[in-house]
Formats: structure tokens, C-alpha cells, sequence
């Protein structure tokens, strides 16, 4: 398990060098580890060296180990970075502490409603769906900000930010730039883009939080 530590340490370390390489602060950028499919005793080096952001993409499996976890580190941030069902809303606002993937009038329509119920609110990012890709969730690019004002206005949201994935074949830059020009516009300061692949690109675009899995935990079965 002390790869998991070395290789942690190793994208700290990277991260912090995009950073000052184009004049930023290395605290400018926050790590979210994607522990998703990772058990409770992989994840535990990672939290033991000093990681408290992790990202999931399951309600369900998100739930089942979690908890145990934040026992023993409470100050854990959990992100939901994965698709989120309508029906999950609820179990969503009850587990995490900011969403990556709101892309859908039905879906913030659930969030406002649980959020209100709860009295609790994640940080919300929006999904855009910059490649334009029909098997990929987000909002295109076109109906970004009309939703963005929706989002406000009739839900009452409060946004923090956008979220991209960028088409694998294609170069990621300028996927991460359109990203950035319609935060830009939209007045929000939020960008998280980048995996492990391409995150040092997103940092040079202005990446607020980089999505790092196997970069951290090795490759997934």
C-alpha cells in the first residue's frame, strides 16, 4: 500500500509544479482522489498520509463505505463526480459535499427540493458536455448559459462551478478552454477538469480541482 502513498505524494508534487510553472498557487488547486471501486483498505493509505478530498461516481457504493471511514476522519470531502440519477437526489444531499454532475432541468428540479428538505447544500458544478458526445452526460455547450440562469433563477441553485470531460481521442486543451470561457462569462470560478492523464493541461487552463484516480491507486481491475 505505500505505492498508493508514493504515487499520491508524486501528483501533489506535480500539481504543485503546473501550478507556479503558470503563476498560480499550489493551494489554487484542489485534488480530488477518485477512489471509486476502491475498498475502505485502499483508500486507507491515501487518508493516513493526509488526503481528505475523494471522489465517487456511485450513490450506492459511495454509502456502503464511506461512513466507516468518516469515523475515523471526519473531515473528509466527498464529491460526487459520476452520473447522478434524479431518484439518488436525496441520498446525494444527505452524503456529499459538492456534485460535479448536475446536467438536467429534472435533476436541479431534485437537488432545490432536497436541498430545501435537508437544509443542507453540496457545492454544485455543472456538467457540460463540451465534445458534444450523445453517449455523455452535460449540458452542450450552446444551452450552457440559458441553463446556468435557470438553474438560479427558477431553482434557486447556487453554482459554484463547471465540470468537463473531454472526448478521449480528441486533445484536451481546448475542451478545458471552451470550459473556462463559459465560466468566464457566466461569472463562476469553479472549473473541474482534468484526470489523470491531462491534468496538468486543465491547471494550465485554470482547473480549480483535478479528478486523479489511477494516477493515485494504480490501474482498476
Amino acid at each position: 500500500m505505500s505505492d498508493t502513498v508514493t504515487r499520491l505524494e508524486t501528483t501533489r508534487a506535480a500539481i504543485a509544479r503546473a501550478a507556479r510553472d503558470f503563476g498560480r498557487g499550489a493551494e489554487s488547486v484542489t485534488l480530488i482522489a477518485v477512489s471509486k471501486t476502491m475498498p475502505p483498505e485502499a483508500i486507507l493509505p491515501a487518508l493516513e498520509a493526509g488526503q481528505r478530498v475523494f471522489g465517487e461516481n456511485y450513490v450506492q457504493e459511495a454509502k456502503a463505505k464511506w461512513p466507516g471511514l468518516r469515523e475515523r476522519f471526519p473531515d473528509v470531502e466527498l464529491h460526487m463526480i459520476g452520473p447522478l440519477q434524479s431518484n439518488k437526489a436525496r441520498e446525494a444531499v444527505e452524503l456529499f459535499d459538492a456534485i460535479h454532475s448536475l446536467d438536467r432541468e429534472s435533476l436541479a428540479k431534485e437537488l432545490a427540493r432536497e436541498i430545501a428538505r435537508a437544509g443542507k447544500a453540496p457545492r454544485l458544478f455543472v456538467q457540460v458536455n463540451t465534445g458534444e458526445e450523445p453517449q455523455k452526460g452535460g449540458i452542450m455547450p450552446a444551452e450552457a448559459d440559458a441553463f446556468l440562469q435557470r438553474c438560479r433563477e427558477v431553482h434557486g441553485l447556487i453554482i459554484e462551478g463547471l465540470m468537463c470531460i473531454p472526448p478521449a481521442a480528441e486533445p484536451p486543451s481546448p475542451h478545458f478552454g471552451l470550459l473556462a470561457k463559459i465560466a468566464a462569462r457566466n461569472g463562476l470560478k469553479g472549473l473541474s477538469m482534468g484526470m489523470s492523464a491531462d491534468y496538468e493541461a486543465a491547471i494550465q487552463l485554470g482547473a480549480t480541482h483535478v479528478r486523479v484516480g489511477s494516477a493515485i491507486f494504480g490501474a482498476r481491475g
